[in-house]
């Protein structure tokens, strides 16, 4: 058979999109990339991790599987070859997010009685129902542990405010009471 009727090259199959790979929490246009010390130095971990560790091992698994003849059918070679892809799209999300970020200390806070950026601060909705966030970065947000990121509604609703305060916190359901009954924030 002619190779014009033959899939050759590096391409898998299953061709991995460069956006889905690289898409991360999006920041709102002219934003600054707000992110803790701890959120900062697990993205460096990271990036550290699939520059030095796993790209490594995977570009060796590749070669392997290069060498073992037909690569149109060799499963190493085209898991490799995608694997590989998505390795390198995060080093290039992670490089370029570490590129902008803004590293703020919540621990270095003057102003310790009102919400700013990492701070932890409990709330009340209008039913009563208590609930405890910490406000941080985009690349740092984990609903499940109670991290939600800056640009959320919550923390934009809560910026400001004191213990006390009352805000009105804007969701698809409505509009919504959110009284302020604690903050607090690392150290010190």
């Amino acid at each position: 058979m002619s190779k014009a009727f033959t899939r050759e090259g590096d391409e898998a199959p299953d061709e991995v999109d460069a956006a889905s790979i690289e898409s991360g929490p999006a920041l709102p246009a002219g934003t600054k990339n707000y992110i803790t010390p701890e959120g900062f130095k697990k993205l460096q971990d990271e990036l550290k991790h699939l520059v030095k560790n796993e790209r490594p091992k995977v570009v060796e698994t590749v070669a392997w599987a290069a060498g073992n003849g037909d690569r149109s059918e060799n499963g190493d070679y085209i898991y490799g070859k995608k694997r590989l892809r998505e390795i390198d799209g995060r080093i290039r999300f992670l490089g370029k997010r570490l590129e902008i970020a803004e590293v703020v200390n919540p621990a270095a806070q003057k102003n310790r009685d009102q919400v700013f950026f990492g701070a932890t601060v409990t709330y009340a909705l209008g039913g009563g129902a208590r609930h405890t966030i910490t406000i941080v970065g985009v690349d740092e947000a984990d609903a499940d542990q109670g991290r939600v990121s800056w640009i959320s509604p919550i923390a934009k609703a809560l910026l400001k405010a004191r213990a006390g305060d009352t805000v009105e916190l804007r969701n698809p359901r409505g509009a919504e009471s959110v009284a302020v009954v604690a903050i607090a924030y690392p150290g010190k």
